[in-house]
């Protein structure tokens, strides 16, 4: 019931968005800076994104738990009754005075008794297994990183196609809208023409059959914007209004494809996240490594026992005991050389990982480059065509009327000025979602470069708050050092290195 209620209103939204955008232009233009920043606070894929990767920075807390100390109660009451039977104890009962036993009795014991115990227990060295936890934590967090990063460009470059779908759409509307307007007038002029003996019938069916095709297509252009409007709701969470024209990218991106194929393989999220799955693997393969490793750990207990009923605190006992443990695996089965072997090749697949995704990333920036220079190829020949188009079609007309030209020809006339109008609008709407696609591939499709006024979400400013947090004491820093002399730890590659901003 909500959802349809949620449906309703969304269409809605969009036909009265729609309505009013035909009828008339707001004041002020939505930019898609605007849509950018509404995206980027608000969409629900980037928000689950950034909570997938607040619960990933608690792994680092878990794993540095194992430094920490343990300290747990234990308390306990027990009840203990004791039937002996008289026979069994070697006694006879006579109840009738005869001389004879005829009945044997039981003997009844009771006792009762409590226990409380506090017990602490402190590693000191784990042969590198915290260690291990904890580097491939920090790497699953990088990981996560690039995974947040490749998920806002995702966002960011499916609100761009969005934004100028609508915009391409809304000029497609526009055309075919205009297109049916001069198809009116050339059959109302075809229709006077024939009633004065000008034109034949042909020439006003002509007109006629090129106007219902023309009300067919603007139709379709009606509906298609629709769907852009709704494809732009789903992604950015408003309607769209009046859309300004979208900022040129040009100063983002580079002049050669080879420094476009250079920043990939440094700055592509997909590539860095490959990189840094690869760094936790190699941490997991020397926590199996560490299962061969001794561990020292002291432990310390204090505990109390006595009678539960009646209590008397004085009649209970204390004991303390502590000491230290060491613990050296000697045999296991073969369990431990298993995982060490599995993980081992777990890590080859990781590093394999880091060159298929290399090769798609630039697979995937090789289309999008081919793209972006075809579709500036088709600007260029676009604006001469239409250029030419006009100038045909408004000759055409001129010449219509002097007698040198046929009905026919100025409906083919106006037909090829619509085309070339149309392709026009594509080709620019085309050369947009490849430039931003290359800047994808790139890595650096980013909020912070198109719209750098927005604040901007730090994940590293929640990891910063666990570094010390609840249970944090401060001996498990040196305990922590010697515990990873063995173990890789994580490298952090630099961030992408800021670029100017889209004019």
């Amino acid at each position: 019931m909500l959802n349809s209620r949620r449906g309703g209103l969304l269409a809605a939204v969009c036909s009265a968005a729609f309505i009013c955008g035909l009828a008339a232009s707001p004041a002020a233009a939505e930019t898609l800076a605007d849509a950018i920043a509404l995206a980027y606070d608000s969409n629900p894929t980037l928000q689950a994104q950034r909570a997938t990767q607040r619960a990933l920075d608690e792994n680092y807390v878990q794993a540095r738990a194992g430094y920490r100390p343990s300290l747990s109660v234990t308390a306990g009451a027990t009840y203990q009754e004791t039937r002996t039977p008289a026979a069994a104890r070697g006694l006879t009962i006579d109840t009738n005075g005869d001389g004879v036993a005829d009945a044997r009795g039981a003997g009844i014991q009771e006792g009762n008794s409590g226990s409380a115990a506090l017990s602490l227990n402190q590693p000191l060295y784990t042969g590198g297994r915290v260690a291990a936890a904890v580097s491939a934590a920090e790497a699953d967090i990088l990981t996560g990183r690039e995974n947040l990063r490749r998920v806002e460009a995702q966002v960011l470059g499916t609100v761009i196609t969005a934004y100028v779908d609508t915009r391409r759409d809304q000029e497609t509307v526009r055309i075919r809208q205009e297109n049916v307007r001069v198809l009116e007038r050339q059959l109302e002029e075809s229709k006077a023409r024939f009633e004065v003996g000008e034109i034949t019938r042909t020439d006003v069916a002509q007109s006629e059959s090129r106007l219902s095709a023309a009300q067919s297509l603007f139709q379709l252009s009606q509906a298609q914007l629709a769907i852009s409007r709704a494809n732009y709701v789903a992604v950015v969470g408003q309607s769209p209004s009046d859309l300004a024209p979208e900022p040129s990218l040009a100063s983002l991106l580079p002049s050669t494809v080879d420094q476009a194929f250079d920043t990939a393989q440094v700055d592509n999220a997909q590539i860095r996240a490959a990189q840094y799955a690869e760094q936790a693997s190699k941490a997991r393969v020397a926590g199996a490594r560490a299962e061969r490793m001794p561990s020292v750990s002291l432990t310390a207990r204090l505990g109390y026992t006595g009678g539960a009923e009646p209590f008397d605190s004085d009649l209970y006992s204390r004991n303390v005991t502590g000491g230290a443990t060491v613990t050296l695996p000697l045999f296991s089965g073969g369990l431990t050389n298993s995982r060490v072997r599995q993980t081992i090749e777990r890590n080859n697949v990781d590093r394999i990982g880091v060159e298929t995704a290399r090769r798609a990333v630039l697979q995937n920036l090789t289309q999008a480059w081919s793209q972006l220079t075809a579709a500036r190829a088709n600007i260029g020949s676009s604006d001469t065509q239409v250029r030419a188009a006009r100038i045909a079609a408004e000759g055409t007309r001129q010449e219509q009327q002097v007698g040198l030209r046929t009905t026919l020809d100025v409906l083919n006339a106006e037909s090829e000025l619509r085309a070339a109008e149309l392709a026009q609008v594509n080709a620019r709407h085309d050369e947009y979602v490849a430039a931003a696609s290359v800047l994808s591939q790139m890595g650096h499709l980013e909020a912070s470069r198109l719209t750098p006024n927005v604040p901007r979400y730090d994940p590293k400013s929640n990891f910063g708050k666990l570094r010390i947090t609840w249970g944090w004491v401060p001996w498990e820093e040196p305990i922590a050092i010697v515990d990873s002399v063995f173990v890789p730890q994580p490298v952090e590659k630099p961030a992408p290195k800021p670029a100017p901003t889209a004019q």
